[in-house]
């Protein structure tokens, strides 16, 4: 398994991350080659976590990147529009997972393995 240093590779505003090519400011993002269909707030945050080099990313920080401004109290923009990004990336590509929640910090984006079914007797 590759580290977020490893597996994210930023070349002339084009950031690598396992399948995922994304390309900042044409506004694109491809996923084994097929470009994502994704909101501007949903390009934002993928752009913002895989600029991240693997590193957890506090939810205020996320909102300041993408929505240039401070998130309040009880605000859960971040959440739902992250679960959308999750969910789209998910489909796109189902044997990895991208996004992953740190309860209490924020997010961290690192390509691994997703464990989609459960083998009794095999820990995870």
């Amino acid at each position: 398994m590759l580290s977020g240093m490893e597996a994210a590779q930023q070349q002339d505003d084009r950031i690598q991350v396992g399948a995922l090519d994304i390309h900042p400011s044409q506004g694109l993002a491809l996923a084994g080659g097929r470009a994502l269909t994704l909101s501007v707030r949903e390009f934002g945050l993928l752009v913002a976590l895989a600029r991240s080099g693997g590193r957890i990313v506090r939810r205020e920080d996320l909102y300041r990147r993408v929505w240039g401004g401070t998130l309040r109290d009880g605000d859960r923009s971040i959440d739902v529009y992250i679960h959308k990004l999750r969910v789209k990336l998910e489909q796109a590509l189902p044997d990895e997972r991208f996004i992953h929640t740190h309860v209490g910090f924020g997010y961290r984006f690192a390509p691994e393995v997703s464990r989609a079914f459960h083998i009794p007797g095999r820990e995870a």
